[in-house]
């Protein structure tokens, strides 16, 4: 999940760089909500790890 969000925020300065707006913003979306995800499935696998111990 994280590999995903590296990538679309490469994509993203890459399409900014460029000048493609569009594109770039809407990749920074998608690898901001990527981001968030990957977070709440860190937490939950720490919680659940420190649980089971």
């Amino acid at each position: 999940m994280l590999r995903w969000t590296i990538t679309f925020i490469i994509i993203a300065i890459i399409a900014g760089i460029l000048g493609f707006g569009g594109i770039a913003g809407a990749s920074a979306g998608i690898a901001k909500i990527l981001f968030f995800i990957f977070i709440v499935l860190f937490l939950l696998s720490l919680i659940k790890g420190g649980v089971k111990s």
